[in-house]
């Protein structure tokens, strides 16, 4: 899925993290071990990460290297992946504020902050390295990310390097910003682990609203210049969505780092639960659809 190249950019729309900010480091531990406890920590704003961040001897200094300041259209989006980055978070403030609107759900949409880190960052859920991956932090409305996940997904997880699959990550992320919004936080006990626990359910719905957005991105325009942020996605790029989806299911996490897996410890879900729900996303473009919490077996 590639950006139409006259769209216009507002690059305040990403920040990125300071020069030489003192954050605590986090170190240590297995990529499944930090996995399971962000299912617990930045999806219920409930601090674990000293589980992770405790194994560090020291604090660090982390800074940014990522210049956002001259993203200034589609063209620069599909030219580099910081821009890339400006642009989505702008497609999906405006999916998201239609649809929402327009399918009646009765919540109003609010910008989620979205901040891309370097090696480290402070965060209201705690502190956390580029390790953990991009998460969502409830405790402050924020999606963090540092780019260099992308390459990692690609080398280490087997996922695809198509625009469409980063893309997908982040509107995955913004997936966890919706259900904030809706007070699923504070409804179910996200920390549940389980194939059919209530923190795969909501890991699984991030992924529907996932592709729900795919669902109307491109044909929800750039308010500046009535263009669609995006073109219409090819088959392959949405298989290279569904692709990663796959690659990063627990099942898949397991087996490769621990040589087995084990159902009972899944936070996110499974490569085939994964895939299916943000199918289910984009096939419909329903957010009724993505209710993950009354379907007996997700």
């Amino acid at each position: 899925m590639s950006f139409n190249d006259n769209i216009h950019l507002d690059p305040s729309r990403v920040s990125t993290s300071g020069a030489g900010r003192k954050i605590a480091g986090a170190g240590g531990g297995s990529i499944l071990g930090v996995l399971l406890i962000l299912g617990f920590s930045y999806l219920t704003g409930i601090d674990l990460t000293s589980l992770i961040s405790s194994q560090a001897p020291s604090s660090s200094s982390s800074s940014s290297s990522v210049d956002v300041s001259t993203c200034q259209t589609g063209a620069d989006a599909n030219e580099r992946v910081e821009c890339r980055m400006v642009a989505t978070a702008q497609s999906l403030d405006e999916v998201w504020k239609t649809q929402l609107a327009d399918q009646h759900t009765g919540v109003s949409y609010e910008l989620p902050d979205f901040q891309i880190f370097t090696n480290s960052v402070s965060t209201a859920c705690g502190s956390a390295t580029s390790a953990v991956g991009p998460f969502y932090c409830p405790g402050d409305s924020t999606v963090y990310l540092d780019l260099g996940f992308f390459d990692e997904m690609v080398t280490q997880y087997g996922a695809s390097d198509s625009v469409l699959a980063q893309e997908y990550v982040v509107a995955h992320e913004w997936g966890h910003h919706i259900q904030n919004l809706q007070g699923v936080f504070r409804t179910y006990n996200t920390r549940e682990t389980g194939s059919q626990g209530a923190g795969v359910r909501s890991e699984l719905q991030a992924d529907c609203y996932a592709g729900v957005w795919m669902h109307w991105a491109s044909s929800t325009p750039d308010p500046s210049t009535g263009t669609p942020y995006l073109q219409t996605p090819t088959a392959d790029q949405i298989m290279g969505a569904l692709q990663t989806a796959e690659a990063i299911g627990d099942d898949r996490l397991q087996t490769k780092y621990q040589g087995t897996t084990n159902s009972e410890s899944w936070t996110h879900g499974s490569a085939q639960q994964r895939a299916t729900w943000l199918q289910t996303g984009l096939d419909s473009g329903s957010i009724a659809t993505c209710n993950t919490w009354d379907v007996p077996r997700v």
